[in-house]
């Protein structure tokens, strides 16, 4: 673990792996006024999904990036890591996979993983089974926290980054789906054109967003960030914006992945069902001003960001409880909206 760890050093690191507790140094990073943004996270059950189809070299990003994309949400920059691996019996090679892909999403995120637990214990845990959690600090100057309430407007506009699939949210559902279809893990996904494995598909690693969004942040253009994870668009959004205002979507604006059109049909939910609990397609919303759109477009753009979508627009709020408002979802194909 230890050279794994040892890869991921940036400026702030002291020392290594191995002692009590992992240092950081805020002042070496250049904070002036910095306000300590802390996340925690797991991957859900996706873990069983990597288990069954014996994948563990990307499920250590998935375990990044939720954390991280939810640091960066705040105007932080991720700092550093730490990973607890709980398992029944420990398999080196195994764990070695999965904390190289913990090491992996570190770098990616220019996130130093500066410690963390291995902890065997059968009894608790089946020895063919393990457990993943995460932590992770970032730092923000005082004056550039997000979300920016008092500035979000009417007239605003909300911009959407693609998720890389279903990122790590929902699974329970997922795994329902796959004993009701009878669709084996090592098999082509059934909604896939090119014959992916449908555990290929499953696994792919959540989108970490760091860069691309931190650069956004620093023009200081940007005035909110929302990580879509579980509760999905019509339960994250709220979140960011104040109670004066509600996000109007227009879900022509975008196309859902194959995937989600498969879980739809599979689990005869909804459509509001499905936008509360999958990302369906959307990882990431932005709020801007609109006059704003074309300078963050292209900041994202030139930071690795493949596209950027407009969804819609921040609007009054007058009465009622819907915060999200998203129209034209019928285009998708799926069940009408439930209640």
């Amino acid at each position: 673990i230890k050279p794994l760890a040892k890869s991921t050093d940036r400026t702030g690191v002291m020392g290594s792996v191995g002692g009590f507790g992992g240092l950081f140094d805020t002042r070496a990073v250049g904070y002036k006024d910095p306000i300590i943004v802390s996340a925690t996270d797991g991957v859900e059950t996706k873990l069983i999904i990597a288990q069954l189809a014996g994948k563990h070299d990307t499920i250590g990003i998935d375990l990044v990036a939720m954390i991280v994309n939810d640091i960066i949400v705040q105007g932080a920059e991720p700092l550093f890591f730490l990973d607890y691996f709980a398992t029944g019996k420990l398999k080196i090679s195994e764990a070695q996979e999965v904390i190289a892909g913990i090491a992996n999403g570190c770098c990616l995120a220019n996130c130093a993983l500066i410690g963390g637990e291995t902890a065997e214990m059968p009894g608790l845990y089946k020895s063919n089974q393990y457990d993943l959690a995460g932590f992770g600090v970032g730092a923000v100057e005082r004056l550039n926290l997000l979300p920016k309430l008092e500035k979000i407007v009417a007239g605003d506009a909300i911009l959407g980054l693609p998720s890389s699939g279903i990122h790590a949210n929902g699974f329970s559902l997922v795994r329902k789906i796959i004993e009701r279809t009878g669709v084996a893990l090592d098999k082509p996904a059934p909604f896939q054109a090119d014959g992916a494995k449908l555990a290929d598909v499953l696994l792919a690693p959540t989108r970490l967003y760091v860069k691309s969004c931190l650069a956004a942040t620093r023009s200081g253009k940007v005035k909110a960030l929302c990580h879509i994870t579980g509760g999905g668009l019509l339960e994250n959004i709220p979140r960011i914006l104040p109670d004066t205002v509600i996000a109007d979507i227009d879900a022509t604006n975008w196309t859902p992945p194959p995937v989600f059109d498969w879980l739809a049909r599979g689990s005869g939910a909804g459509t509001a069902e499905m936008l509360r609990t999958f990302n369906c397609g959307i990882g990431m919303v932005l709020v801007v001003a609109s006059s704003d759109i074309p300078l963050v477009t292209d900041i994202l753009k030139d930071n690795a960001e493949p596209s950027v979508l407009i969804l819609g627009t921040i609007m009054s709020r007058t009465t009622g409880d819907i915060r999200v408002n998203i129209q034209n979802t019928s285009i998708w194909g799926w069940l009408e909206p439930d209640s």
